[in-house]
């Protein structure tokens, strides 16, 4: 299987993702994945289980978050302009960055929590050491952008998430939800801007449960987050299947851009974190 999905979410993304990382470890090795990432929205909590239950199951663990970053700085707390913030995937490339996302979302908490726990672009740029950096989801800083049409605010993000962490360090993300029309506009706008810059691509699934069959119960989680009933036709809720798959299924959809499964695991082979 020439794949490792990058991005996921366990019951740790706290009314935003079901199963645990022990389930999420399982599905992996039944798809025949060589490794798995967790990248929980803001926390930590989950990785050290999903470390144990990668060794024990023969999945390589990739050790990450999926960090809230604010549009301002981190102390900023404005109702009505800093309830948003942005959202990167990162992973630890070594135990140096492992060590850097516990010091970023520690201080997420402590200084920056305003609704949800935010770093900002200078802590980023103080613990960029031993870190991969993905484009993230269409809530991320270069998604959002590609959705407003600036491309002036495009590219300047893009140059600078260079230069805080290395163009060897910054892989564009893609991520298949057909149902959802947004993904499409980003995904067409990644893959001119990784022409144009020359940067790798990834396919991620943004998993937020290990099973098909896990859709119902996500889908209840998110009734209680937003406050809402399954019944109800206007809130929010997730389309498409958010589930580990087969990656063979989505080969016909990227087949403009095979390498962005290969370069999952050149990715995954570059994270080599080690915890006694």
């Amino acid at each position: 299987m020439c794949f490792a999905n990058l991005h996921g979410h366990s019951h740790y993304s706290l009314l935003d993702g079901y199963g645990s990382p022990t389930k999420i470890v399982q599905r992996a090795k039944e798809l025949g994945y060589p490794a798995i990432a967790l990248t929980d929205h803001g926390v930590t909590y989950g990785l050290v289980e999903l470390y144990k239950a990668g060794k024990k199951e023969g999945v390589k663990p990739l050790l990450g978050c999926e960090l809230y970053v604010s549009p301002r700085t981190r102390f900023d707390k404005e109702a009505k302009v800093d309830v948003k913030p942005y959202h990167l995937t990162v992973l630890a490339k070594d135990n140096v960055g492992y060590g850097n996302i516990l010091k970023m979302t520690t201080k997420a908490h402590l200084e920056g929590f305003y609704y949800k726990p935010r770093v900002d672009y200078d802590l980023l740029r103080e613990h960029r050491e031993g870190l991969i950096i993905l484009s993230g989801c269409v809530s991320a800083h270069l998604p959002r952008t590609i959705l407003s049409g600036n491309e002036e605010e495009m590219h300047r993000v893009v140059k600078l998430h260079i230069e805080i962490f290395g163009k060897e360090n910054y892989y564009l993300e893609l991520q298949d939800n057909p149902l959802l029309e947004m993904q499409s506009v980003v995904n067409a706008g990644i893959k001119k801007l990784a022409k144009e810059y020359d940067l790798p691509m990834v396919l991620t699934f943004d998993s937020h449960y290990p099973r098909p069959e896990d859709k119902e119960a996500h889908d209840v989680l998110l009734c209680i987050q937003t406050g809402s009933t399954v019944n109800d036709e206007n809130r929010m809720r997730y389309t498409g299947d958010y589930s580990l798959r087969d990656i063979n299924e989505l080969r016909p959809a990227f087949s403009d851009c095979p390498e962005v499964f290969d370069n999952t695991l050149k990715v995954a082979d570059r994270c080599n974190v080690e915890l006694e």
